[in-house]
Order: C-alpha cells, then sequence, then structure tokens
C-alpha cells in the first residue's frame, strides 16, 4: 500500500495579541521560556534580509513578509532579534515553526490585520503566548505539499497512491540521543518529536491495516487494502472536497490523495472487496516486461506460468492513459477494466447499484449496473469502460469515481477513476 500524507484538524499555535486587542493565531512550536512575551514594540522590516537593521530592532518583535520563511529564519537568528513573526504564503512553513528563538509563523490571510494595525498605529505592541493547542482546525485533512504524487513509474498500469493519512506535525517516537530542537544554543532532547512526512503517514495507515487484520483474521492483505480504499473520505471536515496544498489549494487529484484519507472505523465494514491473490500477481508481473530470470527472483519460482498475462490487475482504483498526440480521426480512444468484488457485508443478500461521477470529456459506463448476491462471500465481476470523446491536452488529469451502494445505504463502496494524458517517468 502507498501512503500520501496530510494535515490534521490540530494546530500548534502562538496568540498574538496585538495592542489595539485583535488576536490572530499563528504556528509556532516555540518550547523556551517564558511561554508569554509581555507586551512588546514591534516593528515591520518587509523581506527582513538587512541584517544592519535587524540588530537595530532587536529588541522589538520583527515582523517578516517572505516568499520562504526557511530562507529568513537565520537572518533574524544571526542578529538575535527577541522575537519574530513570518507572514508568508510558503506552504511549506509549518515544516519551518520549530524555531530556536520566540517566532511563529503567520497566514497570508491574517498577515494585512497585523500589517495594517501597524501601520496605523505610532507605537505598535504585541504579545505572544506560545505552547497553544488548537483543535478543530478547518479545513482538514488537506494534502500535504511535500508528499509524492503519481502516477506509478514502477508499475503505471496502478493507481498510485492508494491513499492518504495524518502526517504534517505528528506527535512521534524519538531517538533520546538525538535532538529535538534548540533553544538559543541549548539542545533539548525528548522521547517524542513532532515530525512531518510521509514516514509519519505510513505507520498511520499501517496500524489500520493490522488492527483490521487483527479483527478480520481471514481477510487477504488485498482485501485489508482495498478496506481501507474504498472507505476513504474524498471531502474534508467542511464537507467540501480535500484539497491540495501543493497545487494552489485547488482540488485534490487521486494521484496526489489516492481514494482519500483512510477512515479506521468505517474500513472494518467495507461491504464489498476487490481481492487478489499471488497468481493475479503473477499475471501483472507477466505483462511488465520482465525477463524470466526477473520473475523467478521476484516469486522465489523455480517456473512462472505466465499464461494468462494482464496489466489490469483487480484492484480498488482505475488509471487510463490517452495520447493527446492522436488525431481526432477515426475510432475514439477506449479503455476498459475488468473487476471481480467479494461480498463481506454483514447481509449474505445484498444489491448494489452502481454510482458513477462522470469525466469531462469521457462516456464512463459501468456493466451490469447492479450486483446481486446471495450469500457472503460470493463474488461477482463488473466491466468499467472509459471512452474519450474530445481530445484531451497534454498533461491533462481528469477524475471522476464509480461507487457502489448497497441497497440498504449501510455501505458505500468508492473507487477513483482517473483518466490522464500524463505519462509517467521511466525508472
Amino acid at each position: 500500500m502507498t501512503v500520501g500524507a496530510g494535515t490534521v484538524d490540530r494546530e500548534f499555535a502562538a496568540v498574538i495579541g496585538l495592542g489595539d486587542g485583535t488576536l490572530v493565531i499563528g504556528q509556532s512550536l516555540y518550547p523556551g521560556n517564558p511561554a508569554t512575551l509581555k507586551q512588546m514594540p514591534m516593528a515591520f522590516l518587509g523581506s527582513c534580509d538587512n541584517t544592519t537593521l535587524l540588530k537595530k530592532t532587536r529588541h522589538k518583535i520583527v515582523v517578516c513578509q517572505v516568499d520562504d520563511v526557511g530562507l529568513a529564519i537565520p537572518y533574524l537568528e544571526y542578529a538575535k532579534v527577541d522575537a519574530g513573526l513570518f507572514i508568508s504564503n510558503d506552504s511549506f512553513s509549518s515544516l519551518d515553526s520549530q524555531f530556536s528563538f520566540p517566532a511563529a509563523n503567520i497566514s497570508p490571510q491574517d498577515g494585512p490585520t497585523i500589517l495594517n494595525y501597524i501601520h496605523r498605529s505610532s507605537e505598535p505592541t504585541a504579545t505572544i503566548t506560545f505552547r497553544r493547542t488548537v483543535l478543530g482546525t478547518k479545513p482538514a485533512p488537506t494534502v500535504a505539499t511535500y508528499t509524492s504524487r503519481g502516477p506509478s513509474a514502477s508499475c503505471p498500469n496502478v493507481l498510485k497512491p492508494d491513499v492518504m493519512a495524518p502526517g504534517s506535525l505528528i506527535l512521534a517516537s524519538w531517538a533520546q540521543n538525538s535532538t529535538v530542537g534548540t533553544v538559543g544554543t541549548h539542545n533539548l532532547y525528548s522521547p517524542f518529536a513532532i515530525i512531518s512526512g510521509t514516514s509519519m503517514a505510513c505507520p498511520h495507515a499501517s496500524g489500520v491495516a493490522a488492527s483490521l487484520k487483527a479483527a478480520r483474521p481471514g481477510w487477504s492483505p488485498a482485501a485489508i487494502r482495498s478496506a481501507l480504499m474504498t472507505t476513504a473520505s474524498h471531502l474534508d471536515n467542511t464537507g467540501a472536497p480535500i484539497r491540495d496544498m501543493g497545487n494552489g489549494n485547488k482540488q485534490a487529484s487521486p494521484l496526489a490523495m489516492g481514494a482519500g484519507h483512510i477512515e479506521p472505523n468505517r474500513a472494518l465494514e467495507p461491504g464489498l472487496v476487490y481481492d487478489a491473490g499471488t497468481k493475479d500477481y503473477v499475471n501483472l508481473l507477466c505483462a511488465m516486461n520482465f525477463t524470466s530470470k526477473q520473475l523467478r527472483t521476484i516469486t522465489r519460482t523455480a517456473t512462472v506460468d505466465c499464461s494468462n498475462p494482464t496489466l489490469d490487475l483487480n484492484y480498488p482504483s482505475f488509471i487510463a492513459y490517452f495520447d493527446p498526440n492522436k488525431t481526432s480521426a477515426g475510432a475514439p480512444s477506449v479503455r476498459q477494466f475488468r473487476r471481480t468484488v467479494t461480498n463481506v457485508g454483514d447481509n449474505p443478500v445484498a444489491t448494489y447499484t452502481a454510482n458513477l461521477v462522470d469525466i469531462m470529456g469521457f462516456t464512463v459506463s459501468v456493466v451490469p449496473e447492479k450486483l446481486s448476491f446471495k450469500e457472503k462471500y460470493q463474488k461477482q465481476s463488473f466491466t468499467l469502460t472509459l471512452k474519450e470523446n474530445t481530445r484531451e491536452k497534454r498533461d491533462a488529469v481528469l477524475h471522476g469515481s464509480l461507487t457502489w451502494v448497497d441497497d440498504t445505504e449501510k455501505y458505500v463502496v468508492r473507487s477513483p477513476i482517473v483518466a490522464t494524458t500524463v505519462r509517467p517517468i521511466s525508472l
């Protein structure tokens, strides 16, 4: 399973109290003392790259407006300023919030509040209170800027990533002989640290998968992955589509978030699963132009049966590539997928109906449109077809979804569909 990283609905905050009584919430992981800076004068120094000017105002709260917070921080450290506020739309700014001096990041939305106060006040002042935790942040989750995007270079016919999970500013265990930060020149050590990365998202998904295996010991790894994918949420906590910080906060595509953000409780009851076994993966490998020796090495067998090679793995997602250079004359480009689902719902007798979210420029259809089950663990198959109606431009990434909903509406089994002209870079 391939896991992307997202933000969570929690912020480690610094509360800035302006002299006129206005409160602004910034982001900061500054751990030093005192936790609250009393009323201090403020000064706006633009990009804050003039060390001479910084030194002259070092005993004020220096306010900077910068493109890259990480590049600006060393200037204030060198000048030994008492405190700093960084106004930036830098999508990596949350990763630069572990300050060694009293400082906080301010969003571009809140920046004007601070700047307007400074400009209209003859003696602007502010207080800063650190070590505050704010819960219920909206919108959340969002796809983190740093997380890797698809398509997969090694196996482009399988949509990647699969899901996203909490990855930004996660409380993680830490080696106590390695520093977790500094205050001034003093190193700090702790058994825990605040870390960001897909290295934080992957353990979340792995832990949920392990919990599912304990609750459903008969499920295969593919069934567990399917349950996580088809129950993942593509909506944030405002009910809107999850957004991508790495793409101007536009709606995230499955190439950034996969099927969506994992929901552990829902994954326990997926209704249907897209299962796959050893032979399914061997058939995929056989279609991927590996040599016989490489196939034997991967499968650890003396012989490999490649009588039924196919790139169409029984996967809970779909990705189709189309050629933007192909002329419009002739038959339209068509891509078909054959899938099989297994009934694992509580009700052995169930009927599922297909709901399609269309993809602009394509006709998307599924046959049959209803799947009827008469017993638990029964399997049913269907075919999903994408037909290109208009020639898409180069680097287009379009997406929709196929959702199977049972007649009681208890189970909602959603799969992302991507139609793209983006070609993965070969390894």
